[in-house]
């Protein structure tokens, strides 16, 4: 059975749903369109990434959608994570442990149906 979380725990996690939602909100379809097909496209280059290797090669303005779009991608079934952590490099974290991804079997298969150029595209 799950611990029970306390109540600024879930005050917490709600305004972090809450932040994560205006992110969204405030995002164009084409910035995470964009944001979507990096973190897929490094997914497809390396065993295993994370926020810190995405936020190198993103522009700053997609920093705060990163978060949401690899949750996106994980509800979809693209990536998984691989139950490790890394601290994070972003200043405004602290170095707090941020997840590893990988694409899932059915991100591959998407890579694999498509092809090696449109995988990417």
């Amino acid at each position: 059975m799950p611990r029970k979380l306390t109540t600024a725990e879930r005050l917490a996690s709600t305004d972090k749903d809450d932040q994560l939602a205006d992110i969204v909100d405030r995002a164009s379809n084409w910035d995470r369109f964009l944001v979507q097909q990096a973190i897929y496209a490094f997914g497809l280059t390396r065993d295993t990434f994370s926020a810190n290797d995405l936020r190198d090669v993103l522009p700053e303005l997609s920093h705060g959608f990163l978060g949401a779009a690899m949750n996106g991608l994980r509800q979809g079934g693209v990536i998984e994570h691989t139950r490790q952590y890394v601290p994070s490099t972003s200043p405004a974290t602290h170095g707090h442990p941020i997840a590893v991804w990988r694409l899932s079997v059915r991100g591959l298969l998407i890579a694999e149906t498509r092809g090696p150029r449109q995988a990417a595209a």
